[in-house]
Order: structure tokens, then C-alpha cells, then sequence
């Protein structure tokens, strides 16, 4: 692999990366309602998820799901189920405007990685993605196992990266917003944001 090739794929991932889907309007919604100390869980559930996905398509997934229509549609049903559940969730949690204690914040962010891991992971375009998108800047004429880890890798940074600057950014404009009144309305525009991104998900159609 040439060093313009992975260039190349460099910049194509970061602009697929930085268009917000699914996965980072959770990451905005559960950054705003939780803020910064947010960050890290929802950034490693979505390196997580991006790996499982990116690991099942390169099995064979990601072809099964581009082949059978029903399959595609349970996934994607179940996806956007589950964002719904997280929106309607977050839309009827109650802020506090002190931090929550050491406790809490354990299992917010064991809570936090669980949902971005299968966000990532159930989307069914995630899966299709990577079957379509990573074997274009591989060399057929050498070994294509190290240039997959390569390009996986190179995905899964800019993935984590992207993720961790719009976490932080969520996270900084919640902690200027201190009443409790105010980090209401922000839970409540988060969870809409889930709620719709589930509309979104289910409304989707498969890749021809």
C-alpha cells in the first residue's frame, strides 16, 4: 500500500466520519444530558462497535445484509427501536444540577459504552459500509491482510477521534448551562434528537 493510498482513504473516512449519523447524534445527546465525563465511555462504545462492525463485514455480513432484504430490515428494526427506547429514556430522566456521586457516575458510563457499542454496532449500513468501502484502496496484488489492518486501524482512530471532539464539544456547551431548568431542556433536545435518529434509522433503505 502506498503511502497516497492511505492518504486518500484517510481523507474519504474523515469526511464519511464527520457527517453526523446515528452513532454521533447519540454521542451529542448523551454528551449534553451526562457532559464531559461522558466522554470516554461513548468513545470507546463506538471504537468498540465501529470494530465488531467493521470485524462481521470483512466475515461476510456485510454481504449477507447487501443480499437478504429481510435481514437487513429486522437489524435496522431493532436499531432504531433501540435508539427510540434511548430517546424516550433520556426525554424523561431528570437532571440534577449538582454532580451525581462516584456511584452513579460508574454506572452511567458502563451504561453510556453498552448503548453507543450496539448503536454502532446494529447499524446495518455500518456493516454494509465497510465491506464497500475498504476493499477499494486495497492492493489485490499484495497480502491484503496487513493493508486491512491498516485501514481498520486508520478507521478506528479517525472514528474515536471524531467521536471524542463531538462529545466534547456537547459536553462543554451542557456545563455552561447550570440550572437544572435548563439541563432538562437540554435532556429533552437530546432525547428528540435519539427519537428522531431512530425515525431515520427505520426509514432507511438498503444500498443498491
Amino acid at each position: 500500500m502506498t503511502f497516497q493510498t492511505w492518504l486518500a482513504f484517510s481523507i474519504a473516512a474523515g469526511i464519511v466520519l464527520v457527517i453526523p449519523g446515528p452513532t454521533i447524534i447519540a454521542v451529542i445527546s448523551h454528551s449534553l444530558a451526562q457532559g464531559r465525563r461522558a466522554v470516554i465511555p461513548l468513545v470507546i462504545g463506538v471504537t468498540l462497535g465501529d470494530f465488531t462492525a467493521m470485524s462481521l463485514s470483512l466475515l461476510g455480513l456485510g454481504a449477507v445484509l447487501a443480499a437478504s432484504a429481510s435481514l437487513f430490515a429486522a437489524l435496522k428494526l431493532f436499531g432504531a427501536l433501540y435508539l427510540i427506547y434511548l430517546g424516550i429514556r433520556l426525554w424523561r430522566s431528570q437532571p440534577h444540577a449538582a454532580a451525581p456521586n462516584l456511584t452513579a457516575e460508574a454506572v452511567s458510563g458502563k451504561s453510556l459504552l453498552t448503548s453507543l457499542f450496539f448503536i454502532t454496532t446494529l447499524n446495518p449500513k455500518s456493516i454494509a459500509f465497510f465491506i464497500a468501502f475498504l476493499p477499494q484502496f486495497v492492493n489485490p496484488s499484495a497480502k491484503p491482510l496487513p493493508q486491512f489492518l491498516i485501514l481498520g486501524g486508520t478507521f478506528l482512530f479517525l472514528a474515536a477521534l471524531n467521536a471524542t471532539l463531538y462529545s466534547l464539544f456537547a459536553g462543554q456547551l451542557r456545563e455552561k448551562m447550570q440550572s437544572t431548568h435548563a439541563r432538562r431542556w437540554l435532556n429533552r433536545c437530546a432525547g428528540t434528537a435519539l427519537i428522531g435518529a431512530g425515525f431515520l434509522t427505520a426509514a432507511m433503505r438498503r444500498s443498491s
